[in-house]
């Protein structure tokens, strides 16, 4: 048999201690084991590293990444200052920039950041680009062109996003529909922005109904703020089932679970279940965050993403789904080595699930979608959060070499 690529000496996280042979062929996984007979046109030499499957980065505000430059920090002390009392006013500060949004100047951006991407393994990445009255449609063309040119290097999925509102900003649903007659891949949402619940649920249905319109998936920011009475993931969950998208919903944020008194978290935990919700965490971005461990012991589809880059919220951030793992370990005091694989769990194969992501993982017949790491364990790649010696996309090899 003759492959196109095959890596040798490989360690895993799957087949036990010993070194096994990873066969490429036509973009997919052909063969895994100690001892793959054939040639390759390209043969890798892993040396005993770590080889896993590629990154999931499950949320980041594309369009707005690098534009920290451009504003004051009076954003972001609003965000996470106070226990996330003033998150609102974070949003509403921040929305400033939006009035010189032009697709000309996000696509460089956007570049810059998809470079990273590419450079850390990051190759799933879902994208949110502001849709309202007031960024327009800017953001989501930048987001689409790029998703164009990194096609085969990172699959870009590109949420069409009303970051003020429906209700409290009429129009911003017209530029939603718009954006996926465009061609943008999930509706988006931010039901707990608006200013009553009845609201809350209005915005909700509404993004449900383009949702089932132009049969998208959805995802949604939900109560990112330091307060345990918000619901719109109650609602959110409710809708869920009651629309039958079970399966095809994630979760952003959800920071008020955090303060959840515990028989209200149980019934929210439940309903996850049942409406088969993903949820993203992004501990390093506020002082609060969901409650991870809980989620994942619960059988949750759960994912970190890296949310900011170099904007209002979060003055960091490259792109590296290693480095938000390092920081989540910190923050959510996950420092021993199983809760360490939990975390790489939450930026590869839950992640992929929680986003829906099809033919993902370290198996024959899936997607060649994988690294090879400068590390020999989990603990020493989150440890180093370099980025690694190899990556492969659908078979190609796109690594940027050290």
């Amino acid at each position: 048999m003759a492959y196109d690529i095959l890596i040798n000496n490989a360690k895993t996280r799957a087949y036990g201690p010993g070194l096994v042979q990873i066969a490429i062929e036509k973009g997919k996984i052909a063969k895994i084991g100690e001892q793959v007979s054939g040639t390759a046109k390209q043969v890798v030499d892993a040396a005993g590293h770590l080889v896993t499957e590629s990154f999931v980065n499950g949320h980041l505000h594309l369009c707005k990444v690098y534009t920290l430059a451009m504003m004051d920090d009076e954003a972001m002390s609003a965000y996470t200052g106070e226990d996330m009392g003033g998150a609102m006013t974070a949003i509403e500060l921040a929305a400033k920039i939006k009035e010189k949004y032009d697709e000309k100047w996000i696509i460089n951006n956007v570049r810059k950041a998809l470079d990273l991407a590419v450079r850390y393994g990051n190759t799933h990445i879902r994208a949110f680009a502001d849709t309202d009255t007031t960024g327009k449609l800017e953001g989501v063309k930048a987001l689409l062109k790029a998703r164009e040119e990194y096609k085969g290097r990172v699959e870009v999925q590109v949420v069409a996003f009303p970051q003020d509102g429906v209700v409290r900003d009429p129009g911003a649903e017209d530029y939603v529909e718009e954006a996926l007659k465009m061609g943008a891949d999930v509706v988006g949402g931010i039901p707990w922005i608006e200013y009553t619940d009845a609201d809350s649920q209005e915005h909700i249905d509404r993004m449900f109904k383009l949702a089932k319109k132009y049969n998208k998936d959805v995802s949604m920011l939900i109560d990112d703020a330091g307060d345990p009475t918000l619901r719109s993931l109650e609602m959110l969950a409710v809708t869920t089932l009651r629309e039958g998208w079970e399966g095809r919903v994630t979760v952003q944020h959800a920071r008020a679970m955090a303060l959840y008194p515990e028989p209200y978290y149980r019934k929210m935990e439940a309903l996850l279940k049942k409406a088969r919700m993903g949820l993203v965490s992004d501990p390093q971005t506020g002082p609060l965050y969901a409650r991870v461990k809980s989620l994942y012991k619960a059988g949750i589809s759960v994912a970190l993403g890296q949310d900011d880059i170099a904007d209002a919220y979060y003055p960091f951030g490259r792109n590296n789904m290693q480095e938000v793992a390092f920081l989540a370990a910190h923050l959510m005091n996950m420092t021993s080595r199983p809760e360490m694989e939990i975390l790489y769990d939450l930026i590869t194969t839950h992640a992929a699930r929680a986003l829906g992501i099809k033919n993902y993982g370290l198996k024959e017949g899936c997607n060649a979608d994988l690294v090879v790491l400068d590390a020999g364990s989990v603990w020493e790649a989150l440890w180093s959060h370099d980025y690694p010696l190899y990556v492969f996309k659908d078979g190609v090899d796109i690594s940027v070499k050290k």
